[in-house]
């Protein structure tokens, strides 16, 4: 048997083509990005980018539909946005396979918020499979359509950082491909009045069998050693459990975890003196274990916040930690900032300047609230922005109007700001919106959307018209600025606050990390010029330093964009063609 070192996304994408799938639909957002990526590497996969994850979710359902085993993946927060046809196809069921993959972020390396996705599965009452490791995410693909089929339900694997970002051994499988289910009209499937009623008494009754299931199912395992302690767990904190009490502990390892098996709970439990619960964020696992009357070791001595570490377990049971795993030093703390020659920069400074609130959104401009720029007043989902100061501005009238912007990235305005302008026309605050056109999906590494003229594939697709949309919606003022233009920049945000009507400014530059952007040569900084006022670190360039004073220019980071010399007054900053002239 072939075997492979794999990042357990990389293994979830083999998984998908040995169990046969046929159609992925998915939303960027890490920690699941690669998911998509990697399965989009096997021809006999259709992959897709979609505008967000309820459109992923739908499609991904209507393959199901048409016969064929099919997919989506996403992160913890896309969830929330493809819960409304969860719940749903939850009732409804299905024809073929759909496999739901959902990346947690504890820790929130990556994410506004580190909500725990199996509050959903439960909500929506569908099985969620949680793997431990590569091999497993590998193993759980199949497993997780038998289940789906047998059932008739989506079926979730929930991974998190740890898992989907760290490399294990994979053995390699061969793919089977089920056939195709034939396409038959059901008049029950239509979810209203007495057929949703009924399909409520279908699911309940699945809840049963699924327990039933999870009594004896491959992926929940005891492993009896000794019996002082026994340990109930899943995902990373089985690794953990394994690293701090070795080999010889007794784990009960849950691979299922909704729904939760009863007996296998309370005869493990009984096998043993005492059982600790390990679980990162919510006590989902320890609140079952309670209601069937377990004493356990739970979130009294593990935190509810933030994610485990082999080190932190021992430490919460007061055991020993290595001398070696303590550092010697404080590592100074390296704060993320956007790259040099950003082009959201420019916008950023000019907002700051002009002292306006500003209603942020999510991806990599979120970095406008860090220093020095400290431009953004705060953030809520994706598509907040515009909804969000379409509210505010009617709370504030015109004392909010006149000094407040929402921005939002150009893949992000796709998948949920639409509608948010849609409220500001129809409803008519006077408020601007700024969409920073990137010309990509920057935050989660460059990944095309309907704004770029590409598909996942790179192939040519049809390409969203922003202007021309904006105008469609009910827009008549929206201008195009370019953001290493200051003053362009800070001459049409003034006019679009003053205007007496609902505004766009769309502000385009390529993200300088797209391949084949073309980039000016680095700048030279003029040390005798130099007066040392520091007005060119107001923009938080990670290419410019003071040095004994002086600015001093890093030129292997340096884009030549021309911002900073529009701040100095002194001409201490200029482009290698200028000085050569």
């Amino acid at each position: 048997m072939t075997k492979e070192l794999m990042l357990g996304n990389k293994a979830l994408a083999r998984g998908f083509y040995e169990a046969g799938c046929k159609v992925i639909s998915s939303y960027p957002g890490t920690p699941s990005t690669e998911i998509t990526e990697e399965a989009a590497k096997y021809e006999e996969i259709y992959c897709e980018w979609a505008p967000n994850e309820k459109v992923a979710l739908e499609a991904a359902h209507g393959a199901s539909l048409g016969g064929v085993r099919s997919a989506c993946a996403m992160k913890h927060v896309g969830l929330n946005v493809a819960a409304d046809p969860l719940f749903t196809i939850s009732y409804q069921g299905l024809n073929a396979g759909l496999v739901i993959c959902v990346a947690d972020d504890p820790g929130m390396h990556s994410s506004q918020n580190e909500q725990d996705s199996r509050h959903y599965a439960i909500a929506a009452k569908v099985p969620m499979l949680e793997p431990s490791d590569s091999d497993e995410a590998r193993r759980f693909v199949s497993i997780a359509y038998e289940l789906s089929e047998k059932y008739s339900t989506p079926v979730l694997i929930k991974m998190c950082t740890r898992v989907a970002h760290s490399q294990s051994i994979v053995s390699l499988g061969e793919r089977v491909v089920p056939g195709q289910v034939p396409y038959r009209k059901d008049p029950t499937k239509v979810m209203m009045t007495a057929n949703s009623r009924n399909a409520h008494v279908r699911v309940e009754k699945r809840t049963g069998d699924l327990i039933e299931y999870a009594e004896n199912c491959e992926l929940n395992r005891v492993e009896m050693g000794d019996t002082s302690v026994g340990i109930i767990t899943s995902s990373t904190c089985y690794q953990y459990a394994r690293e701090v009490f070795g080999a010889k502990a007794s784990i009960l390892k849950l691979g299922m975890v909704y729904p939760l098996p009863e007996k296998l709970l309370l005869d493990f439990a009984a096998k043993v003196d005492r059982v600790i619960v390990l679980e990162e964020l919510d006590p989902i696992i320890e609140n079952h274990c309670k209601q069937l009357g377990i004493r356990v070791t739970g979130k009294d001595t593990f935190p509810i916040c933030g994610e485990f570490s082999q080190n932190l377990v021992k430490n919460c049971l007061g055991m020993e930690t290595p001398a070696y795993s303590a550092l010697p030093e404080t590592i100074p703390g390296r704060p993320p900032v956007m790259c040099a020659g950003c082009p959201h920069r420019g916008i950023f400074y000019v907002l700051k300047k002009n002292k306006c609130m500003v209603y942020g959104d999510i991806g990599c401009y979120t970095l406008g609230a860090v220093a020095p720029l400290n431009a953004m007043d705060l953030n809520v989902c994706m598509g907040a922005s515009c909804s969000g100061l379409h509210g505010f501005n009617k709370a504030m009238g015109a004392a909010g109007e006149k000094n407040s912007v929402g921005v939002i990235g150009d893949s992000t305005f796709i998948h949920s700001g639409i509608t948010g302008i849609t409220g500001i026309a129809y409803n008519g605050s006077n408020s601007t919106i700024i969409i920073l056109d990137n010309s990509i999906t920057g935050m989660t590494g460059h990944q095309q959307n309907p704004t770029t003229g590409r598909n996942l594939y790179g192939d040519p697709a049809a390409k969203v018209d922003l202007e021309a949309l904006c105008r469609a919606l009910g827009f008549r003022r929206v201008r195009v600025v370019d953001p290493y233009d200051l003053a362009q920049v800070e001459t049409v945000l003034k006019e679009e606050l003053a205007a007496e009507e609902p505004s766009i400014i769309i502000s385009r530059r390529p993200c300088v990390m797209i391949k084949g952007t073309v980039t000016a040569p680095a700048l030279k900084a003029d040390s005798e010029k130099c007066v040392g006022c520091r007005m060119c670190m107001q923009i938080g360039c990670p290419a410019i330093a003071m040095k004994d004073g002086k600015v001093a220019i890093d030129p292997t980071l340096c884009i030549g964009c021309g911002v900073c010399t529009q701040l100095c007054k002194f001409g201490a900053l200029c482009s290698c063609e200028k000085e050569e002239k």
